[in-house]
Order: structure tokens, then C-alpha cells, then sequence
């Protein structure tokens, strides 16, 4: 038997659980299923949800939803709306962080006009993260709003060279802002796009072999985490005349990361920081006591559509050849995740809500 690592549960402050309006694509039951499958004990939900998370009734509607069926640890952002700026101090107290779209989004949460984002900065408590959805010339904005309003922003899926260099050169310079990369845009470039078609479509969308160079280059030291992204369709929207971007990541992003582990590309601790200890510090979340997974870092297994948890039930990583595996999942000293005993998975409502 290959020899069993234990890591601490992984932390992704990045995933969308499509609560409330898009429950036929995931819901808080399956998405954190997913989650625990691929060794997360504690994630952040994003607000783009129809309605969006951008008003408090929405919001404590959604987390009374979550208290009842999350299987690990749920917090979920509010949605910076150019309406309802007003309602950001009331929508702080049960939010884990605030999410402002700079860039493509949908529905009604993109704000890119100045009155609403010296609103965001000025009435959400500095103790509380600012994450931007910033591409291209919109990180330079999220670079100047952070040094200006002297106060730390978080920027989200950094995938192109000049963003991850723009980043590093206001980390150089002092500036309170940190990053994240997903192991899709690692992973894969505009090549797989063409080939993936609508099931590589994604936003940002995948970039060419430089920019992904230039982010391995950076993720011994400019990249802060690793972040899913876990944005599921099912396969029928994505065969659609309109399909929507995004693709399912909680079960394959651990398992592609041990294998850049194997090939050198990181070290373990190196690992640990950018998928447990960073997100959990950048973000200011709570520990969780008598809490790890089990991995199996010698197994080499296919990634295979059959075998995830997830609703969506498909990934652009199928076939696929990974090596390292996902045993045993221990959340507050319960075992929540088997992978050979599927009726040991932690029930909905076993999870606690940040």
C-alpha cells in the first residue's frame, strides 16, 4: 500500500454554488459533495447567483438555504450592485468578503463606474476582504483603488503576463493586494479552447502558452492562491445556441497540483500555502480544529465524468492521467469523505456556515 500524506483541509475562496436561481446546475449539497471529494473542508460562494447575493434579504434567505444542506464549511460574498451600495454595511455582518465585477459578468453585479466603487471602498469594513473580478486594465484600476483607499484587494483568476507582472510589481512596491490562479488557466491555454470547444469556455477566457508560462514563473511568489473557480453548467446549456462560460473545478484542482508536485513544478509546502494557509489567512477565516485529508500521493487515476459528485457531472479533464488521490476526509474529527465508502459522506447540514 502506498504511503498515506496528510494535509491540512484545503480552503477555495473562489466557487459558485449557483444558490439561489441555478439549483438544477449545483446546490449547496452537491457542491460541497464536490468540495470534500476533492479534499476542501472550508469554501467562499460568489454572489452572481439570480438574484445575486447584492441585497440582505437575498442574502440571509440564501445563508437560512446553506445552514440547512452545506456538507464542509460555507461563507458567502455579497455582490457589489451599483442599486444597492447603500445596503453594504448591513450586508457586511453576514458576508465572508465582497465581490466587485470589473469585468464580464452576469446579471446585474458589474460595476465599473466610480460612484459605486468609492461607495465599496469607503463603506465595507476594512476588517473584511475586497475581491475583484479585474482583467487587464481593470487590475491597474483595482491596483489604484487599493493603494488610494490604502487597504487590502484581492484579485481574482489572474491569467494573462501582464496582470501577474502588474501584481508583482505593486506587491515590489509595497501595495496591499494579493492573487489568485486557477489550475485550468496552469493547465490549459487558447490550443485547448479550440479543441474543447464551448466546454473550454470559461472567463478569463484561456490564454496563450506565454501567459501561462508567465504564471508558473510567478507562482513561487507572486500568486498567493490557488483557486478553484468552480463555475458548473450542465452539458445541455453548454450544447446550446448561448452556451455560458465556466467549467467545474473542486474535484480536479487538488489532483492536478499534486501532479505539477510530482513533475517539480512545486514543493509540498508550497502546496499547503497557496491551498490551505494563505486563502484561510488573506481572507481571515476561522481554523478548523482536528481537520485533514488523506492523500494517496503515489495513485495514479484517470479523471473520469462518472466519478464526480458534482451536478454538472463533467470536466474538461476528463481522460486525463493524474497522479495523487484524495483518500479520507476528517472535518472537527469526523470522518466526512471516504472514497471507498460512499455512505461515509458527511450529510447535508453537517457543514457550518462562516
Amino acid at each position: 500500500m502506498s504511503p498515506t500524506l496528510h494535509l491540512p483541509g484545503l480552503v477555495d475562496v473562489h466557487t459558485h454554488l449557483r444558490v439561489p436561481g441555478g439549483e438544477h446546475k449545483e446546490d449547496f449539497a452537491s457542491g460541497t459533495a464536490a468540495a470534500l471529494a476533492g479534499g476542501f473542508t472550508q469554501i467562499l460562494a460568489m454572489p452572481n447567483t439570480s438574484p445575486p447575493l447584492a441585497t440582505l434579504d437575498v442574502l440571509l434567505a440564501t445563508r437560512a438555504v446553506a445552514s440547512q444542506t452545506v456538507r464542509c464549511d460555507v461563507g458567502l460574498y455579497a455582490g457589489a450592485s451599483p442599486q444597492h451600495t447603500d445596503e453594504l454595511p448591513a450586508l457586511a455582518n453576514h458576508a465572508a468578503a465582497l465581490k466587485i465585477y470589473l469585468n464580464d459578468t452576469f446579471g446585474p453585479l458589474r460595476a465599473e463606474d466610480l460612484p459605486t466603487l468609492h461607495a465599496c471602498f469607503r463603506l465595507w469594513p476594512r476588517s473584511k476582504m475586497i475581491a475583484l473580478h479585474a482583467e487587464g486594465q481593470s487590475v491597474a484600476v483595482g491596483i489604484g483603488l487599493a493603494a488610494a483607499y490604502r487597504r487590502p484587494v484581492h484579485f481574482c483568476h489572474i491569467s494573462r503576463r501582464d496582470e501577474i507582472e502588474l501584481i508583482a510589481a505593486a506587491k515590489a512596491a509595497g501595495l496591499p493586494v494579493t492573487c489568485e490562479v486557477t489550475p485550468h488557466h496552469l493547465f490549459l491555454t487558447d490550443r485547448d479552447a479550440a479543441r474543447l470547444g464551448p466546454l473550454g469556455d470559461m472567463r478569463p477566457r484561456l490564454a496563450t502558452q506565454d501567459d501561462q508560462d508567465a504564471l508558473w514563473a510567478h507562482l513561487a511568489s507572486t500568486v498567493d492562491c490557488i483557486a478553484t473557480d468552480h463555475a458548473p453548467h450542465t452539458l445541455a446549456e453548454k450544447a446550446s445556441a448561448n452556451p455560458p462560460p465556466g467549467i467545474a473545478g473542486l474535484e480536479t484542482s487538488l489532483p492536478l497540483m499534486l501532479t505539477a508536485m510530482q513533475q517539480g513544478r512545486l514543493s509540498l509546502d508550497r502546496l499547503v500555502e497557496l491551498m490551505a494557509s494563505n486563502p484561510r489567512r488573506i481572507f481571515g477565516l476561522p481554523s478548523q480544529p482536528d481537520t485533514f485529508i488523506e492523500i494517496d500521493p503515489q495513485a495514479r487515476t484517470t479523471i473520469a465524468n462518472e466519478r464526480l459528485l458534482t451536478r454538472c457531472g463533467w470536466t474538461p479533464f476528463a481522460g486525463m492521467v493524474v497522479q495523487g488521490l484524495v483518500r479520507r476526509v476528517i472535518l472537527r474529527g469526523r470522518l466526512v469523505y471516504d472514497v471507498d465508502r460512499p455512505e461515509a459522506l458527511a450529510p447535508p447540514g453537517a457543514g457550518r456556515l462562516i
